[in-house]
């Protein structure tokens, strides 16, 4: 893009903070259509175009007066009327000349414009598609057009057919998730098309790994030409792919991973060291030898092992906020897949190791670990709240792996279930509870807590604050060489900012984030107008919910002035969206498509004839995690509930 694209007004959305970059271009070019300038190229019309979306969205400088903003606002019909007459003219004598010269910046603008004012039924669909291509539109822009494709659809099927790289447009519209546009097939593309095209796509060199285990993954939709030979392909081709992955010699060799130790002279409970690409945490013997009664084991696995925060929300789950730049770029997800990168990895891996340490430390003591969670359900919650009936049977003792694992799955949703029907109903009454066989639904797990969690809604004025404020894309997250920090909310804690250390273009993001009430200027400092401010926003981005209950008084209050401004919604349930997307995730097919689906395959006796008593102990280890995770949350459903219960 060269210096005089990026100065052309562009529409990104109504969410997009940095969107008053633009409002000195839009002042010259309102003026100028004022003036009686019309437009006489493609590029002067699209621009036309992104001014009147930014009118229509009522994105306008805040230094307009009322009669200035009412006045912008009545040249709507009339700035419509000016880039759909320069579009109506075109036609096969000048479409070339026309549309050739506009770049990348705005070809979805034209390949839309050209289409609502009916220039490919006008225009011989080869000038069209050559002079489209002479302006740099490729084959996904088009197929994002319905009218383009509807008018040259057998130009676009031979297109389409043409070389096998194309089938990642059948995967972008079927399989991936979040498609950045839709995708437009001719009606004479047929299923056969579609599975000729898939199948020469696994043949060519060209494949891309993440697109064939896409495919690989995809449920069978024939329709779709998707097939069970087509799934068997992608497998294997998938499998030699990895393989020569690894084979190269010159590929790049990285030690990664994860490593626990004992301490025995170490005074801090764990420390952390990152050696590489290798995490090591080391456990301080003296600590663990300290900590052996019933309740300690469990505070472990939350304060010492991380599995939750400070307000007991789970760190275990893929949160998008972990997700590093080059992952969201390259990640290739499909439509019904948990989305992992880097930083979920290491925690699986760190949480497994983790629970294995801990659970052969305590066996060296005659613990088991299973024993203390009985203990949780059956003894602390009745004397602790005076909750009964509450129960929870360990596996038999020598029992193999693969009969453990089956016998926590069904343990973990027994007392889930128990959960349920003591916020029901009050208690748990165990022949009403020998009626209930329905799987879990995570997500419907009830609270006893009202409004128990805050989550951010699609409010335009929320999603553009922390997209600025927490963001390593954010515009904010740079001053000079000297002063930038991974997002701006680093950068405004961690520094003393004036208002004029901000580029002209950033103070007007600042002042936006002022007018909303989340910055102050003080004069000699850009900051939060209040830290409750900072922890209620953060939690909303890095957890994509914050605990409502576990907030200050101020923190609290602070929600309820946002809830009333739209920012935000409360709900209850004993786990967050994020941490019932994880338990999904891993244990059934509710949700997501690519997880391995470990509470299914164990209970009905499916999973795979040749796995390994190693295969079962890690089973094993991901149902034992999972339920220290829920004691966790359950735990801390009832403290809080009965300090709730004293305030009131």
């Amino acid at each position: 893009m060269d210096n005089e694209e990026m100065n052309l007004v562009k529409f990104y959305g109504p969410a997009d903070l940095a969107s008053a970059w633009h409002f000195d271009r839009l002042n010259e070019v309102i003026a100028k259509f004022r003036a009686g300038t019309a437009p006489l190229t493609a590029v002067d019309a699209i621009e036309l175009y992104n001014v009147y979306l930014y009118i229509d969205a009522d994105l306008l400088p805040a230094t307009y007066s009322p009669e200035e903003h009412a006045a912008v606002r009545d040249l709507r019909p009339s700035l419509i009327a000016a880039f759909s007459r320069f579009f109506s003219q075109i036609d096969d004598s000048n479409v070339i000349s026309h549309v050739s010269d506009v770049g990348f910046l705005y070809s979805a603008e034209l390949v839309e414009l050209l289409g609502r004012n009916k220039a490919y039924d006008r225009c011989d669909p080869e000038l069209m598609i050559k002079a489209l291509t002479l302006a740099g539109v490729n084959l996904a822009t088009m197929l994002g057009n319905k009218k383009l494709v509807t008018s040259y659809e057998g130009h676009v099927r031979e297109a389409l057919l043409a070389d096998p790289k194309n089938a990642e447009h059948l995967v972008r519209k079927y399989l991936l998730k979040d498609a950045s546009s839709d995708v437009h097939l001719p009606k004479s593309f047929s299923v056969s098309d579609s599975r000729d095209l898939l199948s020469g796509y696994l043949d060519s060199a060209g494949a891309n790994l993440n697109y064939v285990r896409l495919i690989e993954t995809a449920p069978v939709e024939p329709q779709n030409g998707i097939d069970a030979k087509i799934k068997l392909k992608a497998k294997r081709r998938a499998a030699l792919m990895v393989e020569e992955l690894f084979n190269q010699e010159s590929a790049l060799k990285i030690k990664t991973g994860t490593e626990v130790r004992l301490s025995d002279s170490q005074q801090e409970p764990v420390q952390v060291q990152l050696d590489e690409m290798v995490t090591t945490f080391t456990y301080s013997r003296r600590w663990l030898d300290e900590t052996l009664d019933m309740a300690s084991i469990l505070n472990n696995f939350q304060h010492l092992f991380e599995f939750a925060d400070n307000h007991a929300l789970l760190t275990l789950p893929s949160y998008t906020s972990e997700l590093g730049v080059f992952e969201r770029l390259i990640n290739s997800s499909g439509r019904r897949d948990y989305l992992t990168g880097a930083a979920y990895n290491a925690k699986e891996a760190s949480s497994l190791i983790q629970t294995r340490l801990y659970q052969d430390y305590l066996a060296s003591k005659n613990i088991g670990l299973e024993e203390v969670i009985s203990w949780f359900f059956a003894d602390y919650l009745r004397v602790e709240f005076k909750a009964e009936n509450f129960s929870f049977a360990p596996s038999a003792a020598g029992s193999s792996y693969l009969e453990k694992a089956r016998h926590l799955f069904a343990e973990m949703e027994g007392v889930v279930n128990q959960f349920k029907l003591f916020v029901q109903d009050g208690e748990v009454d165990r022949e009403l509870l020998a009626l209930t066989s329905d799987p879990v639904a995570y997500r419907e797990v009830p609270s006893l807590l009202e409004g128990k969690y805050v989550y951010a809604t699609e409010h335009n004025e929320i999603a553009g604050v922390l997209h600025t404020l927490f963001s390593d894309q954010s515009g904010l997250t740079y001053i000079k060489e000297a002063l930038h920090d991974s997002s701006a909310a680093r950068l405004l804690l961690l520094n003393k900012i004036s208002y004029a250390d901000f580029a002209a273009h950033q103070q007007r993001t600042v002042d936006e984030l002022i007018r909303l009430g989340v910055l102050e200027n003080t004069g000699t400092r850009v900051q939060f107008v209040g830290q409750q401010h900072v922890e209620v926003l953060y939690k909303l981005h890095d957890t994509q919910g914050a605990a409502y209950h576990r907030l200050t008084r101020q923190g609290r209050d602070y929600v309820d002035s946002i809830e009333s401004r739209g920012w935000v919604s409360r709900e209850s349930s004993l786990l967050t969206e994020s941490e019932a997307s994880y338990f999904n995730y891993l244990l059934n097919k509710t949700e997501f498509s690519n997880g391995p689906e470990l509470r299914n395959k164990y209970l009905h006796g499916s999973q795979p004839p040749s796995a390994s008593e190693a295969e079962h102990f890690h089973t094993y280890l991901t149902a034992l995690k999972l339920l220290m995770s829920l004691v966790i949350k359950i735990n801390d459903e009832f403290c809080l509930f009965y300090e709730e219960e004293g305030r009131s």
